[in-house]
């Protein structure tokens, strides 16, 4: 008898129900590739020649519905998210729009042209912001309580790993008040779709499309009702790069002079843009420790450095000084410390997984 289950390079096993899906779809015997994974449990495999991936999300069936529904929200807009073209809801398994290899990450690698390519992630969110439509879709609000518990993210794993031997707990408080009060003029804006993931590794180029479809979207799942400026905040303020000298700044100002009349101006927009770029700093901080002690996952340690400073800038420019000294004073020596911890946390021992 001839076997015609699919081959998997890379060592890995599909499922039965995944087999099955992929027969029902007449790729019987297709040879998939699975694609290197990133901080999430989402798997994908390219079927080889046929321009689709196979997503398996089974650890996660409400970010899998999600994302079917976000997927055509998007495309719906004229943006570029992978259509999805055949389900197999229990199981969590759908093929999807294959975008190729050319994400933003490679590109720039290449040597591509930073500031067309940025350019292009901004225009692409103008697109989104603009559209009235934008915002209607059905999701959780970005309201105070989840800027609020993404702040604890910072106070139960970044502090600590700061300051061994801290009151947790009082920690929080305290922060949580201070972040209350500074989050007032963004904590109630859901003025559109937010991506919160709007990075060079989930954004690719699609030399084949037109205009703002050109920015092919990814991991787009977690996506809420928010505040305009997070997603430019996640591009132009990224863990993973430096802009070049004065890219920011001239991107900012691109964006403050094209975006829709309901967000009130530069002034306004500058104000929320730095506000929302330390609260995410200070998320970001304390999710690369997580990932580090709690999923074994060390290699994104490598960026908190970078996400240090950035923190610590956007703190300023965003005249949070009480949290600043709130910090000084309750995590006393933590800059010094943090710097060091992408070399302190690292594990010394063998065999740690970080897939």
């Amino acid at each position: 008898m001839t076997d015609t289950s699919p081959t998997v390079a890379g060592g890995y096993r599909l499922s039965d129900a995944a087999t099955r899906f992929l027969d029902e779809n007449g790729l019987t015997g297709a040879v998939l590739n699975a694609l290197v994974a990133d901080a999430s449990p989402r798997r994908y495999f390219r079927v080889a020649g046929r321009g689709v991936l196979l997503m398996d999300d089974r650890q996660d069936p409400a970010g899998f519905a999600a994302y079917l529904r976000i997927s055509r929200h998007l495309t719906g807009l004229g943006l570029s998210a992978p259509r999805v073209l055949a389900v197999m809801p229990g199981e969590c398994l759908a093929l999807i729009e294959d975008f190729g290899d050319d994400t933003y990450a490679r590109c720039l690698a290449r040597g591509a042209d930073e500031g067309a390519l940025y350019k292009l992630a901004v225009d692409a969110l103008l697109k989104l912001h603009r559209d009235p439509g934008g915002g209607r879709i059905a999701r959780p609000a970005y309201d105070m309580d989840v800027h609020l518990d993404e702040l604890s993210i910072f106070s139960r794993w970044f502090a600590p790993a700061v300051s061994p031997g801290l009151d947790v707990n009082g920690f929080d408080v305290r922060f949580r008040a201070l972040w209350r009060a500074a989050l007032a003029p963004v904590a109630g804006r859901h003025d559109t779709l937010v991506l919160r993931d709007f990075h060079i590794d989930n954004l690719m180029l699609l030399g084949d499309r037109q205009a703002e479809a050109r920015c092919g979207l990814l991991d787009f799942q977690d996506a809420i009702l928010g505040p305009c400026e997070y997603d430019l905040a996640s591009l132009l303020q990224d863990a993973r790069r430096d802009l070049a000298e004065g890219l920011e700044a001239r991107l900012l100002r691109y964006y403050c002079d094209n975006a829709p009349a309901a967000q009130g101006g530069a002034r306004a927009i500058r104000e929320r843009y730095h506000l929302l770029a330390a609260q995410r700093h200070a998320r970001i901080l304390g999710v690369f420790v997580r990932l580090c002690r709690r999923d074994a996952k060390p290699r994104y340690l490598a960026y908190l450095p970078r996400v240090l400073r950035q923190f610590r800038t956007a703190l300023a420019d965003a005249g949070l000084g009480d949290v600043a000294a709130f910090l000084d004073q309750a995590l006393p020596g933590w800059v010094a410390t943090a710097g060091a911890l992408h070399e302190t946390l690292r594990p010394t021992t063998t065999g740690t997984s970080d897939d």
